[in-house]
């Protein structure tokens, strides 16, 4: 049984309906990331270039501050923690985002930040093409995301799995979401939740259903 367990994935894959769900099922401590909240996440869209370096600073503090609050103080009466983020999103979010200079001074910061907090047992990755991404982006209806560019979400995709390959240490589940609907079939659900609570060794692990 796993402690720690995070869903990820790109924007728009379903990160938050996922964790909200199980969470929920099987009596779990839930994090959700509160990036609504962000008073620069709009404008990062309007003018990347002048917003990327605060936003990412923001985002980096404003996760560690939750993580660090949440496993300071455990809740007994839930039998493991689920969150819809891994701090290290920050980190790949940044190296994308950022020009050299800045993402040099941003890693120095992460690494100290990254260091005082619990890496998860297991990372679910939920792997959505482009197009279904987008679909799910422009369903939801955030006015701040709806001119998100293909290349941006293909950018950060690139980012989370060149990341994700390269970490020997983490327990990965990549998990092919294409053919699912996890929120409108409770069968594609209850799949989804028997494959993520099944005990896998360190490594990356690959499903398609």
């Amino acid at each position: 049984m796993y402690n720690y367990i995070v869903i990820e994935g790109n924007i728009g894959a379903g990160k938050t309906s996922l964790a909200t769900q199980m969470a929920k099922e099987l009596n779990a401590s839930l994090i959700l990331e509160q990036f609504e909240e962000n008073s620069f996440l709009p404008k990062f869209y309007e003018d990347p270039l002048r917003y990327s370096f605060p936003l990412e600073l923001s985002f980096l503090a404003d996760r560690y501050q939750q993580l660090k609050n949440h496993f300071n103080k455990p809740d007994l009466f839930t039998s493991f923690t689920i969150a819809d983020y891994f701090i290290f999103k920050s980190l790949i979010f940044a190296s994308r985002n950022l020009e050299s200079l800045e993402f040099g001074l941003y890693g120095k910061l992460f690494n100290i930040v990254s260091s005082v907090v619990p890496r998860p047992e297991l990372i679910v990755y939920l792997y959505l093409n482009l197009e279904n991404l987008k679909k799910n982006i422009e369903k939801r209806g955030r006015p701040y995301e709806q001119n998100i560019k293909f290349d941006y979400l293909d950018k950060i995709q690139t980012g989370y799995l060149e990341f994700l390959r390269q970490q020997p240490d983490l327990r990965v589940l990549l998990i092919d979401t294409n053919n699912l609907d996890f929120v409108a079939h409770n069968e594609d659900y209850q799949w989804l939740k028997e494959v993520i609570m099944k005990e896998y060794p360190v490594g990356m692990h690959t499903l398609t259903k």
